[in-house]
């Protein structure tokens, strides 16, 4: 048996699944040993390695996340928001960290992770990239240093398969545009813009979501003034950069207390 950390991936089959098994299987700090799909999907029962279309790893999916979980001590989710609750309830009963990529999950989604927290390590955010918690903390400091002058718009790109907009990163380099501010979010707010909308509302934070190919993510977050603009971007071309960082954050998470997390504590920003 290793000594190593072993990480279990949930969403085996999707993209940043596979992705995640891949970083996983290529890092020498951890080890995998644990795949979970859905139940009923034609993965489940056979080894992962073999059912991604390469040499078998060892390792079988498997429907019973519980069980999984119950062998490892971190499990990385990167799946749908009603999926993540539940297998937070699972993480905190295997008192297994519980990483968290999920997006689209609402403040009643989030607020309902509380009680996994109070038993396990969760480290939730909604970028798992070194440059895009760089770009959020840069954010929250212009937004601090230039007034209401300034309009805030944060505009997005993404592939044309993803389901939620504005995108979870989105949605954080706006919080810290708001922060940055002084107000909530929800407060000032613009999303979604069509038809004869009206002028802009001065103090706003405006969203605008692009989709189409396979874009892996570009966020830009720009500060408008009637004489210049300051704009803030991060681009990232291969999505490594999120399963990297999610392995990182699993392997902080080790031996920290019960509690709920982000990148900007693993990264110590």
């Amino acid at each position: 048996m290793s000594n190593l950390p072993g990480i279990v991936i949930t969403g085996a089959s999707g993209r940043m699944g596979q992705m995640l098994i891949k970083t996983v299987m290529a890092s020498d700090k951890c080890t995998l040993v644990g795949a979970v799909e859905r139940e009923g999907h034609d993965w489940v029962g056979r080894d992962v390695g073999e059912a991604m279309g390469g040499a078998a790893l060892g390792v079988l999916v498997t429907d019973d996340a519980l069980e999984a979980f119950s062998h490892a001590q971190a499990v990385i989710d990167f799946t749908a928001p009603e999926a993540t609750l539940a297998f937070s309830a699972l993480a905190a009963q295997a008192h297994c960290v519980h990483v968290i990529g999920t997006t689209g999950m609402s403040d009643t989604q989030i607020a309902k992770l509380e009680p996994a927290g109070r038993h396990t390590t969760i480290i939730r955010a909604g970028n798992m990239s070194l440059g895009v918690n760089l770009l959020t903390k840069l954010t929250k400091m212009v937004a601090q240093a230039l007034d209401d002058e300034y309009d805030i718009e944060v505009v997005e790109a993404h592939h044309n398969r993803k389901v939620d907009a504005p995108s979870g990163t989105a949605l954080m380099l706006g919080e810290a545009a708001a922060e940055g501010r002084g107000v909530k979010l929800d407060d000032v707010r613009e999303s979604g813009r069509d038809g004869i909308t009206g002028a802009r509302k001065q103090g706003d934070i405006g969203f605008s979501a692009i989709r189409g190919g396979d874009i892996v993510g570009e966020h830009d977050v720009m500060f408008i003034s009637g004489e210049d603009r300051v704009i803030l971007r991060h681009v990232a071309t291969d999505r490594s950069l999120f399963a990297k960082g999610a392995v990182k954050a699993a392997l902080w998470g080790q031996g920290k207390k019960p509690g709920e997390y982000d990148m900007m504590d693993v990264l110590g920003l």
